[in-house]
């Protein structure tokens, strides 16, 4: 068996690799594609990190290709799609650079606060300035973190040692949890209010993209700061910049951007504002950690034992997989749907298996409607291992239940989840082996292929409607490539399911929204 490492690795990682006596290793980096295209027709696996660009191209040349693996937390630089169509395994490793991340986030905060990098740069000219580097205590400070995951609660562990107040957002959290972390759960709005500084640890979704915005800053305290150590984009730059031209944030730091590297950003003229150049997760334990897990991780999938961090299949067998595959991609769209239409921390999760279904492993199924449901909230963290653990972790109750009697379907999956606020479900079904549909939604029946971006549209059941809908993405040069209608009464509330070939702007969202007989708009995309 041959690995091929695309990337740097850490020595310790390849030394994992080689001491197999099976396994030769090739390391070949800074290739061009199409030389990268032929040292893989003979690779088993794939190791790489962010510089790799893993394309359906790459995939479909690895004629032995079975695994690849991502020393670090993200496969955004991987076609997953594609390497599940091929039956490739995609693992990463994202737990070990949790400390790095935390510690930098750490490390910009009180370089913040005491304007370490400015008084060097002074310092280096031969100057001697101490009253213009005047700084200010973080004793005492309120520390706002959005995210309170893995990172965000090691931050809010160092944030507490300093003597800072912690408080948090995070609707996906339970108060059980945030207790025993000791920080005080808030809604966003309350915690912008009250932060001396906040602190971004949230995936990059279409929810959170600009989460921070120019109504957000309006909301701070005058000379709040604010860090982004998690994903360029969550902070709307633009709006960053005029809030801290005006004066509104008194100091800025920044790992992440919206484009990388960030050379023509306007933030890089502000003095007020700390830059790194995306080192989160960049020290030598980190980089030690993420390529010994990735090495033992492929080394246990080419041998056939456990599969660990696999974001594209679980731990069963391959004859086993193949039968459910078609299964597997519909439960996790059922989860990934219903976590985008449904709003707040999820309590409870319902899931009930009907008809033929039920002569698999139910296992793997429930594993991967977990999966979309946590990932459309917590990112590339959650995979088909960890999810049912980080279910527990924050205290998801879920229920399985199963029957025999068929209902409508000759098998039928259904999705109930539940919220502090609300209650949202969802059945799919597949015809023949493959065709997936979404037929219920909140108790609306429907035929609406789950694929790409949907959009979900509640409304009165009146005449125009969807005319004036369509009139509006039209206006955007938006393509509708299929629609389906749910109603349970003339003239009551309808449900229009609309698959578009292109996402929509926040903006367009708004003009639909306030079309008059509208109840609720959502778009999700799978």
């Amino acid at each position: 068996m041959k690995v091929l490492v695309s990337d740097p690795l850490s020595e310790e990682g390849l030394e994992i690799l080689k001491k197999e006596e099976d396994i030769e290793v090739e390391v070949a980096t800074k290739l061009a594609p199409e030389e990268l295209k032929a040292k893989i027709k003979d690779a088993d696996a794939l190791i790489v990190r962010s510089g790799t660009k893993v394309t359906r191209d790459l995939i479909q040349a690895g004629n032995r290709l079975r695994v690849i693996g991502r020393a670090g937390v993200g496969v955004d630089n991987v076609d997953v799609e594609a390497a599940t169509e091929k039956g490739v395994i995609v693992m990463n490793s994202p737990g070990a650079n949790t400390i790095s991340t935390a510690e930098h986030t750490v490390a910009l905060l009180l370089s913040l606060s005491r304007n370490i990098p400015q008084a060097y740069l002074s310092l280096k000219q031969k100057k001697w300035e101490r009253k213009k580097f005047m700084g200010v205590e973080v004793y005492g400070k309120v520390l706002g973190i959005i995210g309170l995951g893995r990172i965000g609660g090691e931050v809010a562990k160092r944030a507490q040692v300093l003597g800072m107040e912690v408080i948090a957002y995070d609707p996906f959290l339970s108060p059980e949890r945030a207790k025993r972390l000791d920080v005080k759960l808030l809604g966003l709005k309350e915690l912008l209010g009250q932060a001396d500084y906040i602190t971004v640890h949230t995936p990059l979704t279409d929810e959170t993209e600009h989460l921070i915005g120019p109504k957000e800053f309006k909301l701070m305290k005058d000379g709040m700061k604010i860090i982004n150590c998690a994903r360029g984009g969550i902070v709307d730059e633009k709006a960053l910049y005029e809030a801290m031209k005006s004066g509104k944030v008194a100091g800025g730091a920044l790992d992440v951007y919206e484009e990388e590297p960030p050379f023509d950003s306007p933030l890089m003229e502000l003095d007020n504002l700390v830059l790194t150049p995306h080192i989160g997760a960049s020290t030598e334990e980190a980089q030690r950690k993420v390529a010994i897990e990735i090495a033992h991780q492929v080394v246990d999938a080419l041998k056939g034992r456990t599969l660990r961090n696999a974001v594209n299949v679980s731990s069963i067998e391959p004859e086993i997989y193949e039968e459910i595959k078609p299964y597997l991609s519909l439960a996790e769209k059922l989860g990934c749907l219903e976590a985008q239409l449904l709003k707040g921390r999820i309590v409870r999760v319902g899931i009930k298996y009907s008809g033929e279904v039920i002569e698999y492993d139910l296992a793997p199924i429930t594993l991967a409607i977990l999966k979309g449901l946590l990932e459309s909230v917590l990112g590339e963290t959650v995979n088909y291992v960890n999810a049912r653990l980080i279910a527990r972790e924050r205290e998801i109750e879920v229920i399985e239940t199963k029957s025999e009697r068929l209902e409508d379907f000759a098998n039928l999956i259904s999705l109930e989840v539940e919220t502090p606020q609300a209650r949202g479900s969802v059945s799919g079904t597949l015809f023949g082996r493959s065709d997936a549909r979404i037929v219920r939604l909140n108790g609306y029946h429907l035929d609406a292929v789950p694929v790409g971006y949907m959009l979900v549209c509640a409304h009165e059941d009146k005449p125009g409607i969807i005319g004036r809908i369509g009139t509006i993405l039209g206006a955007q040069g938006i393509n509708i490539a299929a629609m389906t209608l749910g109603r349970k009464e003339k003239g009551g509330r309808e449900v229009t399911v609309l698959n578009l070939d292109s996402s929509v702007p926040k903006s367009t969202l708004k003009d639909i929204e306030n079309i008059k007989e509208i109840f609720e708009v959502r778009l999700a995309r799978l």
